[in-house]
């Protein structure tokens, strides 16, 4: 029998400074969070971090849109409920949207998880930086009034490709 294999994550040939990429492309609710949780992760470990918002991520972004984000079970077969291992139906799954929605904001809140417009300044605060996808802008005509004001620019996936190049990119 062969030695296990075990991986080594350590690169002392790396002489720059991480960065972290993170493409936030889902604006439901519950798939806001995880982008955000490991934005300020990565800034906490000193990680120059950037969150690039596209398509229904746009939400996250949008003034008028920012505290109305929704979570639908809709689709969501993995979805428990709060009572041991229960699963919801998929047939009355739109129906539950306000409900399920409720729910996940008071399960954040139990964990003094922000919403998710203070998600963003606490991460602004801590050195993060915000960016806004052209072509989602242009689809929604949209422009930097409609945005949080401390989002950076609205820009092309291919600056913002080029501005985090040799970055550890996550497509959420």
């Amino acid at each position: 029998m062969s030695e296990p294999l075990i991986p080594q994550f350590d690169d002392d040939t790396d002489d720059g400074e991480r960065m972290l990429a993170i493409i936030c492309s889902k604006g439901n609710l519950d798939m806001a969070y995880p982008g955000l949780i490991l934005g300020n992760a990565a800034l906490g470990e000193g990680v120059n971090t950037h969150l690039f918002f596209t398509f229904w991520g746009f939400d996250m972004i949008v003034k008028s849109r920012m505290n109305n984000l929704q979570f639908s079970p809709a689709g969501n077969t993995a979805l428990h409920l709060p009572m041991k291992d229960m699963r919801l139906p998929q047939a009355f799954a739109p129906a539950m949207t306000g409900p399920a929605t409720s729910m996940l904001k008071k399960q954040l809140a139990e964990l003094d998880i922000p919403e998710v417009p203070d998600f963003l300044d606490q991460i602004v605060a801590a050195g993060g930086h915000l960016w806004a996808c052209r072509l989602s802008a242009d689809m929604g005509k949209l422009g930097e009034s409609d945005l949080r004001d401390d989002v950076e620019g609205i820009i092309s996936a291919s600056d913002f490709i080029e501005m985090t190049k040799g970055a550890q990119l996550l497509f959420i």
